[in-house]
């Protein structure tokens, strides 16, 4: 039995899909009645609980060869990321509690920087994991091909909005196909301690890549356009965020350089940009 948090994302969603393609037995955890529906429709034992919940969480974890940890993404956290510690302490006790056989935890590339920013949150679900005395796996996925989705709309019209910059570098991506399969395989791996795996799609990916992407996906030209740094503080504001900052430190980051893996190390997934983009199309 392997018990799944964030199953009703889409990350969450390809673990539990990808286990129960090759038998095996998925709690399905969620905090929404109504969405434990359709995963006990489709043969899954379900746990209402909380991430913040550290005895619900205990309970959902329980008896389990395997549990997959995704925390709540915060994209406009408090200035000490007390949302996330929230999350992290109780999902931290719960796995002392429960003792599973093994724990994979969805984490991010950056998560080995100290230097603030929104990814900052990972690193503290990284250090909490690793000493409870089980054998953890962080997984450090790339950007998500996926963030794209919201670009759906402005490609259509012809022309992407990029944070990343400048167009022509490219940054490690991934699709959340890979990271769920991924996931689910190392759920199924024994090992013994702490383990990092980082990854990344089967090649890197620029603004202007993901245009053309687009553009051949839509059937017609699709240009990216930078937007400019100095404009990124306001325009979060007029979004309705209240703390933009560490989504800024952390755009920087990609942008120069210091949130990436290095050359070589990182596992390769096997969905492209271009399938992708066409499955988001």
């Amino acid at each position: 039995m392997y018990a799944i948090t964030g199953i009703t994302g889409q990350v969450g969603g390809v673990v539990a899909r990808t286990l129960l393609t090759h038998g095996a037995a998925v709690r399905a955890v969620a905090r929404d009645p109504q969405k434990l529906d359709a995963w006990a429709t489709n043969g899954c034992d379900t746990a209402l609980a909380d991430i913040t919940d550290a005895n619900a969480l205990a309970r959902a974890f329980s008896g389990t060869d395997g549990v997959f940890i995704l925390l709540p993404p915060a994209f406009d956290p408090s200035p000490d990321f007390a949302e996330a510690r929230a999350a992290i302490a109780a999902i931290r006790t719960a796995l002392i509690t429960a003792r599973p056989a093994r724990v994979v935890a969805l984490s991010t590339i950056g998560a080995d920087s100290d230097r603030p920013n929104l990814l900052g949150q990972l690193r503290l679900m990284e250090a909490a994991l690793s000493d409870t005395g089980l054998p953890v796996t962080c997984l450090r996925a790339a950007w998500f091909i996926e963030n794209a989705a919201w670009d759906v709309a402005d490609a259509r019209a012809g022309t992407i909005k990029s944070y990343l910059q400048p167009l022509d570098r490219p940054v490690a991506m991934v699709s959340v196909e890979d990271v769920g399969t991924t996931a689910a395989a190392l759920l199924t791996e024994a090992h013994d301690g702490v383990r990092i795996v980082e990854l990344e799609g089967p090649a890197r990916v620029s603004p202007n890549d993901l245009a053309q992407a687009f553009a051949t996906a839509l059937g017609h030209p699709v240009n990216a356009q930078i937007v400019d740094r100095q404009t990124w503080e306001g325009l979060f504001r007029a979004q309705g965020m209240r703390n933009p900052q560490p989504r800024m430190q952390m755009l920087d980051g990609f942008n120069d350089g210091w949130i990436d893996f290095p050359a070589g190390r990182a596992r390769k997934g096997a969905v492209t940009l271009e399938q992708a983009v066409k499955a988001m199309i």
